[in-house]
């Protein structure tokens, strides 16, 4: 049965430090993390999540876009847990988008993030998949795999000035 497990807070070191490459075959206990950071993500209307956002400094993280009250126009995907990423390829264009994160609450921001992107990584079992990730999907894949580098997404801010409350972000969606 899938645990809630406490989200990292930024200041917090583990966000700070660089994340571990995981062994296979899986333990027990990785497969549990697995399971616990999805639970974790859905309940906190998450798209994405890493493990360091669960204190855990390992090479983790979950792609879900799915509409939910954080992401209300998002595309539904089945969740990839992706494991042990490398980035292949990144295009030339650059899309600002808003972004938001589960380590830092209250705050949005537009960030500059590659169109399209194709990365390896390895799925639960092990194997290996290369695939490339357009839009939304890319970008919620760039979010979490700066995670695994000590990065956040104010760490890609243009400006300061692109920084806003949630509640002000909300009122922003709603307006259209």
């Amino acid at each position: 049965m899938p645990v809630l497990r406490q989200i990292a807070l930024l200041g917090h070191p583990v966000l700070r430090t660089p994340a571990e490459p995981v062994a296979f075959p899986l333990s027990d206990e990785i497969r549990a993390l697995v399971d616990d950071m999805l639970a974790t993500m859905r309940e906190a209307d998450g798209v994405g999540i890493a493990a360091p956002q669960v204190y855990q400094s390992l090479a983790i993280f979950i792609v879900a876009p799915r509409p939910n009250p954080r992401y209300p126009d998002a595309v539904e995907e089945p969740p990839i847990v992706v494991i042990n990423p490398e980035m292949i390829e990144r295009s030339a264009e650059m899309e600002r988008g808003w972004e938001g994160c589960l380590s830092i609450p209250g705050i949005r921001a537009e960030v500059p993030r590659h169109r399209r992107i194709v990365a390896s990584y390895q799925d639960v079992q092990g194997a290996r998949i290369v695939r490339e990730f357009e839009g939304f999907p890319a970008r919620i894949f760039q979010h979490e795999d700066d995670h695994l580098h000590s990065l956040v997404f104010l760490d890609r801010l243009e400006s300061p000035r692109d920084v806003v409350a949630e509640r002000e972000y909300q009122k922003r969606l709603a307006r259209g």
